[in-house]
C-alpha cells in the first residue's frame, strides 16, 4: 500500500514576483512581458498573477530605496503602524502581505514563485527554507526534473539565525497534482563568511581568483579563499570540505558576507497526492 500527503486545500492561487530587487532585471522584464501578455502562465482552475514587487526601485535600477525588502517582512515590521516616516520598503511590504497574505489567511496566495538574479555564479538556483516539508520537496524535484539537462542547485538555508524574512513567506503551500517518493540534493548553509577587514572595518583581502566563479564547487582545507593587496593568500582553515555559493556577490558588500560556505545532504519526500481544481 503506497502512503500519500495528502493537502487539505487545492492550489487556486499562484502570483509571480519581479523586481524585490529593483536592479535585478530576469524578473522585472518576464512579469512586465506577462502582464501584457498572460497566455503563456495561466492555467485552468488557477488564478496567476504576476507582479512587480517593489516599482520606485525598479524605476530606478537599484537594489532598494531605504532598505532591502527581502529582508523586513518579519512579524515586527509587518505589524508597525502604517506611517509616511516608515522605510518605503516596510510600507511596501505591509501592502504586498494585505495583497497577498497573510500567511495563515485562508484568502493568501497558496504559491509565490519570486525571481532572483545574482551576480555571484550560481546559474539556476531554488531556495529551500524547510528540509521537512514534503511538499516543498516535491516541488523542487519537478522543478529540477523538469529543467534538465540544466543544472540547478538547492539552497537550504533553515537554520533560524541564517534564515532572512523574505517576501514569498507570506505565500501559504506550493504544489499539485500526484508524485511518487523523491529524493534530491541540497547544499545547507552553514557559515556566512566576511571578507578580512582591517582595523578601520574596511576590506582587507578581495577574492581569490581560484575561488571567483567557482560556486557550488568542493573548496578543500588550505585552498585560497582571500588574497591581500600585499599578495598574502588566506586559505580555508577547519578540516572539512564545503561547498561555496554566493562568491563574491555585489549586493552582499552591505551584508558584509564574500561567500556562504554550505554542506552537501540528500533530502526525501513521500509520495504526495494534491487536489488541483
Amino acid at each position: 500500500m503506497t502512503s500519500y500527503h495528502v493537502t487539505e486545500d487545492p492550489i487556486k492561487k499562484v502570483a509571480i514576483f519581479g523586481g524585490t530587487h529593483g536592479n535585478e532585471l530576469t524578473g522585472v522584464f518576464l512579469v512586465k512581458h506577462w502582464l501584457e501578455n498572460d497566455t503563456e502562465i495561466q492555467r485552468t482552475g488557477l488564478e496567476v498573477k504576476p507582479f512587480i514587487t517593489n516599482p520606485r526601485a525598479v524605476k530606478k535600477c537599484t537594489r532598494y530605496i531605504d532598505c532591502d525588502l527581502n529582508r523586513v517582512f518579519d512579524p515586527e515590521n509587518l505589524g508597525k503602524k502604517v506611517s509616511k516616516d516608515l522605510p518605503y520598503e516596510v510600507r511596501r511590504a505591509q501592502e504586498i502581505n494585505h495583497l497577498f497574505g497573510p500567511k495563515d489567511n485562508e484568502d493568501s496566495y497558496d504559491i509565490i514563485f519570486d525571481l532572483h538574479n545574482t551576480t555571484s555564479n550560481m546559474g539556476c538556483t531554488l531556495i529551500l527554507e524547510d528540509s521537512r516539508n514534503d511538499l516543498l520537496i516535491q516541488m523542487f524535484h519537478y522543478i529540477k526534473t523538469s529543467l534538465a539537462p540544466l543544472p540547478c542547485h538547492v539552497y537550504l538555508i533553515e537554520h533560524p539565525s541564517l534564515k532572512y524574512a523574505t517576501t514569498r513567506s507570506i505565500a501559504k503551500y506550493p504544489v499539485g497534482k500526484e508524485f511518487p517518493p523523491c529524493a534530491i540534493e541540497v547544499y545547507k548553509i552553514m557559515e556566512k563568511v566576511d571578507y578580512p577587514r582591517n582595523e578601520n572595518g574596511d576590506i582587507a583581502a578581495l577574492i581569490h581568483p581560484n575561488l571567483q566563479d567557482q560556486d557550488w564547487k568542493p573548496l578543500h582545507p588550505g585552498d585560497p579563499v582571500f588574497l591581500t593587496l600585499e599578495g598574502k593568500i588566506i586559505p580555508l582553515g577547519g578540516d572539512s570540505t564545503v561547498y561555496p555559493v554566493f562568491v563574491n556577490e555585489a549586493a552582499y558588500y552591505e551584508k558584509k558576507e564574500a561567500f556562504a560556505k554550505t554542506t552537501k545532504l540528500i533530502l526525501s519526500a513521500r509520495s504526495i497526492r494534491s487536489s488541483l481544481h
